[in-house]
């Protein structure tokens, strides 16, 4: 269940500060999912993108945080992953950040998962 907006921003304005936040840091395959329509679902947004090595994974999950912190000085509401550096969940309620590694995500397939969202992909060049 959603708990709370982000401080006065949206939740497409959200996706727009996480994926600026991973290109800062040479993400790839960045995705933003719309779950928006999806019965039951849990957030607004999925964001999902690779990183190539576990210090890059942690750079990016970092630069995301930096990013949402300057403009919305708000925190996230649950972190999970940080140890492990395969897959780093950063949730703000009402986006869900996901920073993987190739395997993990390949593995986990969220974008097979959620197949009746919207998917917009997110040229490299993009913000």
């Amino acid at each position: 269940m959603k708990q709370r907006k982000s401080n006065s921003i949206s939740s497409e304005e959200l996706c727009q500060l996480v994926v600026k936040g991973m290109q800062e840091k040479k993400a790839v395959d960045i995705v933003v999912m719309d779950l928006r329509e999806i019965k039951n679902s849990i957030t607004d947004f999925f964001v999902i993108c690779t990183g190539n090595s576990d210090t890059q994974i942690d750079a990016i999950a970092d630069s995301v945080e930096d990013e949402v912190q300057k403009i919305t000085n708000s925190l996230p509401w649950q972190r999970e992953g940080r140890e492990a550096k395969e897959w780093i969940l950063i949730d703000y309620v009402d986006v869900v950040v996901h920073v993987f590694k190739k395997e993990r995500r390949e593995f986990y397939g969220l974008e097979q998962l959620w197949g009746d969202a919207k998917v917009i992909y997110v040229e490299e060049e993009f913000a």
